[in-house]
């Protein structure tokens, strides 16, 4: 049976009608009623009631149209998945990323995807969130990578991980030879520090608050790396992300000071257009950054229920024609 008599019979279900199946179609009244005709003689089953208005399917067509449904979207999806493929080949992959996240993971990522997609190039974009927002929006990246992720009407967000924020310090600074201070040692203290209208330095902020430490910001920047050449140049203090810091932390131009009272991490998120449609490129680099299938997470609630609901459906037919 051609799959182009499947479609007809499901646009017949759908219209309830011979003539607004032909015109969504594209064909003639008369192809159609013979593409029925000739369906039912081949099943041996009347699938549609004519002697209602408007037409309605008989029990058998009920059921047969279920059946017709599931193979008219696996075929799609197998189509589809074979222009994937062959876009695939010769894809490009752009990622927008705030500045200490795209610097600490997308060169690590990059690597390792290129090297089992020789084909296809990851490209990075930097930006503050805001600007990465923007990225996303006007659809010149194909996803973002951003710490606070907040969802709208218009963008998805996906968890990432949860960063560890640290306290460091220059190899100069008073407390440099400290491993661990205690909240009273931090109180009074002049930082360095993000700006103040950014999500990361009101949750520094909030985070000193509830341990009772009261500091003064001396500097601020919006970026992690700012902060961190002026912690070294400045014999200066401040909390950066964990990432940020590995280099000068392990090559000792800034110690990690421990303090039990300020234990903070800042939530890394992937966002992305939720009416937009990412290649199976992006899909994979995703994947990758994320440890598992990114595909599921790009789908909405009703979405996500949806497909477990057919995969389940599929399941239990594949195993009724087993038993």
């Amino acid at each position: 049976m051609q799959l182009r008599t499947f479609e007809l019979f499901c646009h017949v279900a759908d219209q309830r009608s011979f003539s607004k199946a032909a015109v969504a179609a594209g064909v003639t009244q008369s192809a159609v009623s013979q593409s029925i005709g000739h369906l039912e003689e081949s099943i041996g089953s009347k699938l549609f009631d004519r002697s209602k208005r408007p037409l309605t399917l008989t029990e058998a067509g009920q059921i047969y149209l279920l059946g017709v449904r599931e193979i008219v979207r696996q075929y799609k999806e197998l189509i589809e998945r074979v222009q994937e493929h062959d876009r695939h080949r010769s894809d490009t992959v752009t990622v927008g990323a705030v500045y200490s996240v795209g610097l600490s993971y997308m060169p690590e990522a990059t690597k390792a995807f290129e090297e089992h997609h020789p084909d296809v190039r990851v490209r990075t974009e930097f930006g503050s969130s805001q600007r990465v927002v923007e990225l996303v929006l006007e659809n010149k990246v194909d996803f973002g990578l951003v710490s606070f992720p907040r969802a709208t009407k218009v963008l998805g967000t996906i968890p990432w991980q949860s960063e560890p924020m640290r306290l460091v310090c220059s190899a100069e600074h008073a407390l440099a030879c400290e491993t661990e201070v205690s909240a009273a040692q931090l109180n009074g203290i002049e930082m360095i520090g993000f700006e103040r209208g950014l999500v990361l330095r009101q949750s520094v902020d909030q985070c000193f608050k509830a341990a009772g430490i009261s500091v003064v910001t001396a500097m601020e920047f919006d970026n992690c790396d700012s902060i961190v050449r002026a912690i070294q140049a400045n014999r200066g203090i401040g909390m950066i992300p964990e990432a940020a810091v590995r280099r000068e932390t392990a090559d000792g131009t800034l110690r990690v000071i421990a303090c039990r009272e300020i234990q903070m991490v800042r939530p890394l998120g992937i966002i992305f257009r939720k009416r937009g449609a990412l290649s199976g490129a992006a899909i994979d680099f995703g994947s990758l950054l994320l440890g598992h299938e990114m595909e599921h997470d790009l789908l909405t609630k009703n979405e996500a229920a949806k497909a477990d609901r057919e995969r389940c459906e599929s399941q239990d037919r594949a195993a009724s024609v087993l038993i």
